[in-house]
């Protein structure tokens, strides 16, 4: 009995494990059909940004198939920047450590757009693929 009570942990703790990892899978397999309609896609946990010629799509990874997403266009941005830990930084002098986001402002009085990132350094790459997107577009 005690050692029935002692494996039980591990028991439910293997459970638990098998179903985030399908949970998981399930995420990645739905950003995977839904990332085939764009030119250029990115999934991480925070995130799923789709682009396609100049329309940006994003929003949270979910296993069922992501719709209904925002989405916006290149032309209607006036600025993008790389934030880390809320605070703008320079893409020559990257910080090691922090939170960083793309930060999409517009025109007028429409609110800005933040989409997470979980590393910095690949949050600095899709800033350049977008600014030069940007720029070809004008």
């Amino acid at each position: 009995m005690e050692h029935g009570l002692l494996w039980l942990p591990l028991l439910i703790i293997f459970f638990w494990l098998a179903w985030s990892g399908k949970n998981e899978y399930q995420k990645l397999e739905a950003y995977r059909q839904w990332a085939e309609n764009f030119d250029q896609a990115k999934y991480d946990i925070l995130a799923i940004i789709g682009v396609k010629q100049k329309q940006i799509t994003w929003g949270k990874p979910t296993h069922p198939l992501p719709q209904n997403l925002p989405s916006f266009s290149l032309e209607d941005v006036t600025g993008i920047r790389l934030l880390v830990n809320n605070c703008p930084v320079d893409i020559s002098s990257l910080p090691t450590k922090g939170n960083p986001t793309i930060e999409f402002s517009f025109a007028g009085n429409k609110a800005s757009i933040k989409i997470p990132f979980t590393q910095i350094d690949l949050a600095a790459r899709w800033l350049l693929f977008l600014e030069n997107l940007r720029k070809e577009l004008t």
